[in-house]
């Protein structure tokens, strides 16, 4: 089996501190795209309401934390149900986690649930293309070439090495 040697790129920062700049930038990015995500549905769908630039931050912080701390515990409750309906139970998930953020945000407002099914798709394709949009090659770094030792007929690992644009 042949093997690409990469360096991961979120190893810890010189510092010791893995959330170093690299980190809290890319968070702010994601952050704002969420935002535009949010802001793109209110203006799509007629049920989805925000009052001004602050209540979509507000949202999408809230959408965040959400989906990071309530959606794997539900789609780990509901995975039978998932299963079953060949993934498709997860837009009703995202559906209730979009209701959730509108009950806790004063200027955010889901009426209905269908508009929140279309408006958690939205948001989900809106932020998916953003984020694709902004992304940058940021994933992985190339490793320094090691000098050449002799070749071991039982090694077959391709160490890449990138020249301008291209890898070799």
């Amino acid at each position: 089996m042949r093997h690409i040697r990469f360096t991961n790129f979120y190893n810890q920062s010189p510092q010791g501190n893995p959330f170093g700049k690299e980190m809290m930038g890319r968070l702010l990015i994601k952050w704002l795209c969420l935002t535009g995500a949010v802001l793109f549905a209110a203006y799509v769908l007629d049920g989805i309401y925000v009052e001004d630039f602050l209540s979509a931050i507000i949202a999408a912080a809230v959408l965040g934390i959400l989906n990071m701390f309530f959606r794997p515990l539900l789609f780990i409750l509901t995975l039978p149900i998932n299963v079953m309906s060949l993934g498709l139970f997860t837009f009703i998930i995202n559906a209730f986690m979009l209701q959730m953020a509108s009950g806790m945000i004063s200027g955010f407002t889901v009426t209905g649930f269908w508009t929140a099914v279309f408006g958690s798709l939205l948001i989900s394709l809106a932020n998916w293309v953003l984020t694709a949009l902004i992304q940058e090659n940021r994933m992985y770094e190339h490793t320094p070439s090691h000098p050449q030792q002799p070749s071991d007929p039982d090694d077959d690992t391709i160490d890449l090495n990138q020249k301008g644009n291209k890898w070799e």
